[in-house]
Order: C-alpha cells, then sequence, then structure tokens
C-alpha cells in the first residue's frame, strides 16, 4: 500500500487513485466510505483528461505530458485538469492490490474538487485553444473574473499560480 503510512486508511481519510484507460490512466479522488481488508470505498469524482490525452495524440504534448498521463499523482495532476475533462461521479470499490491509492491531506482534496466544481477546466481550456483575438480575450477575462470571485484560498493561489506559470492571465 503505497502512501498510506503505517496505519493505514480508515473512514473519511481521503484518497487519490489511478484506474488504468487503455495506454494512459483516469484519476480518482474522494473520501473513503468503507474499509474491508484490501479493498475500499470511495466516494468521489472519476476524471478523464481527454484533453490532455488529445494534444499527446496530436504530437503537440511533450514527454512530460505522456509521463503525467501515465504515472498520474496528487502533485502532477494539475497538468491533467487544464485542459477538458471528462468527469463524473465516482461511488465504487478500489481493490488496493490493484491500483495504486494514495492518502491525500484534506486541503488537496478540496483544492480538486474545487476546481471541477467551479469548472475551471474548461475556462483554462477555452483561453488555451483559442487563437489569438477577441474570443480570446473574452475567455481571460471569465476566466480572471473567476479566479477573483473565488472564496477559497488554496484554490485561488493554485488558480494563480497556474495562469502565472502558463502566461495567461497578464
Amino acid at each position: 500500500m503505497f502512501g498510506l503510512g503505517k496505519k493505514g486508511l480508515k473512514e473519511g481519510d481521503f484518497v487519490f487513485a489511478r484506474r488504468p484507460d487503455g495506454e494512459y490512466n483516469n484519476i480518482i479522488f474522494g473520501a473513503v466510505t468503507g474499509v474491508d481488508g484490501k479493498k475500499i470505498g470511495v466516494n468521489g469524482i472519476l476524471i478523464n483528461p481527454v484533453g490532455l490525452k488529445n494534444k499527446v495524440d496530436q504530437g503537440k504534448a511533450g514527454p512530460r505530458s505522456i509521463e503525467i498521463l501515465k504515472n498520474p499523482n496528487p502533485d502532477n495532476c494539475i497538468q491533467l485538469l487544464i485542459y477538458r475533462i471528462e468527469h463524473e461521479d465516482f461511488n465504487e470499490v478500489v481493490d488496493l492490490d490493484k491500483e495504486q491509492v494514495l492518502e491525500i491531506p484534506n486541503r488537496v482534496y478540496a483544492t480538486m474538487e474545487g476546481w471541477i466544481r467551479e469548472g475551471i477546466s474548461e475556462l483554462t481550456n477555452a483561453v488555451l485553444s483559442l487563437p489569438p483575438g477577441d474570443e480570446r480575450d473574452e475567455a481571460k477575462r471569465i476566466l480572471k473574473q473567476r479566479r477573483d470571485t473565488l472564496f477559497d484560498k488554496s484554490l485561488k493561489r493554485t488558480l494563480y499560480s497556474i495562469c502565472r506559470s502558463l502566461k495567461i492571465l497578464n
């Protein structure tokens, strides 16, 4: 059980897992709802990073993007979330012998969940995918407005850092 510590998981802990999807992985994050030996119930969100997968398939992404798709973790998963994603509720059993599961702090879970809830993937993707011009300027304005109205300080900081590193909001 990589990353789970000596005590193991218990109900209420937050976890990050990756689930194979062809050549790459989808990610799961959520709360543990029950533990039965090497199987845990997880209630959260399943994310398919279709935007980054498409970029890789089109040859528009480098080796770092491929590595992130093959080995996502809580530290690099934000790269999956800046492009278009598909997500759905997840309420299933995860087998610790078959899938890598990492315990994550509450604040990391809250930031990731907020990113999805606030639709930030769609907003950043709009800015990144539009050609320079009025539409892109409008997408930037909307993203900046969303950033400025976020209540969660950690999420706001994360979005600011991403926007700054991508040079999409000046």
